[in-house]
């Protein structure tokens, strides 16, 4: 055997385990799922999957917790673009050399490679309406019935669009931070020796130059918006009254409380098709406003 079929094999031996992995894990599955979306299968009930076409769809579409589900899952969205601006103006600030940078990087950046399910506990101790330090701040400041979070459907929402804003601030910043340390100290000093002052640098400068990671940061947010999960079931588990139900829980709730796994398979593919069609959105607006 010559050298380069040598190489060849070996570079087959080594992607050998991803491939295995994608394979058995993720492309079987989502094939099988696809599958069972357009069946009735019940996995308690003891018979197999009974082809329905696309009544699954139909029963979809009329239920209104589904309805409730898509706004609640378009709304997890909005903290994205939030966490964005924020993330990029605390970057800019600590891009500059200020007290403590370090350290201010570190603070603002441990959320994310924290346990989301540890993060979700703290800011369940956080809002908790009788002795959650926030209400206690509030009714220090003379509120005399503050929000009772999430406990409330009527405020569950809130709260949690908070933690998300929040929670996703530190990852963006860092990834401008990166993204900020590759523009030209020239090509700043030329901007500064023209005239521009700082207002002028962010918007004709800073923000052309980094805006393919502005663009890769609302198309991995979107999508991590629309999959979110673990820290909404580990606080409301779509509750209280389902107003914070998403489509991620809605699906998990009619697949593992109801075992109706072609149900749950045609809100999954539904998902998927939310997440591609934003994904596709977002590719054609870019062309507009992203500099590479």
């Amino acid at each position: 055997m010559s050298w380069m079929k040598r190489q060849r094999m070996l570079g087959y031996v080594f992607i050998a385990p991803n491939v295995i992995g994608m394979t058995v894990f993720l492309l079987v599955p989502a094939l099988f799922s696809f599958y069972l979306m357009f069946t009735d299968w019940v996995f308690s009930s003891g018979r197999g999957p009974h082809f329905i076409g696309l009544d699954n769809f139909r029963r979809m579409v009329k239920e209104e917790l589904f309805w409730i589900s898509l706004k609640n899952t378009l709304l997890v969205m909005l903290p994205v673009p939030v966490a964005v601006i924020i993330g990029f103006l605390i970057a800019v600030m600590l891009n500059n050399r200020v007290y403590l940078t370090k350290t201010l990087r570190a603070f603002f950046f441990a959320p994310y490679f924290t346990s989301g399910i540890a993060i979700a506990f703290v800011w369940m101790v956080l809002f908790q309406p009788s002795e959650g330090p926030i209400n206690a701040f509030l009714r220090s400041a003379g509120i005399t019935d503050p929000p009772r979070w999430f406990s409330s459907p009527d405020t569950a929402m809130i709260g949690m669009l908070i933690m998300l804003t929040v929670g996703g601030i530190g990852y963006n910043m860092i990834i401008y931070l990166a993204a900020l340390q590759d523009i030209s100290t020239e090509l700043m000093e030329a901007a500064r020796i023209d005239g521009a002052k700082t207002r002028h640098l962010i918007s004709k400068v800073i923000l052309p130059l980094v805006s393919p990671t502005t663009f890769f940061l609302l198309i991995t947010g979107f999508v991590g918006a629309v999959k979110g999960f673990g820290m909404i079931y580990a606080i409301t588990q779509g509750g209280p009254a389902n107003s914070t139900s998403v489509f991620s829980i809605f699906a998990y709730k009619q697949a593992f409380h109801f075992y109706e796994m072609g149900y749950a398979s045609a809100i999954s593919w539904t998902m998927f098709l939310l997440i591609l069609l934003i994904s596709l959105l977002q590719w054609w607006g870019q062309k507009r406003w992203v500099h590479y």
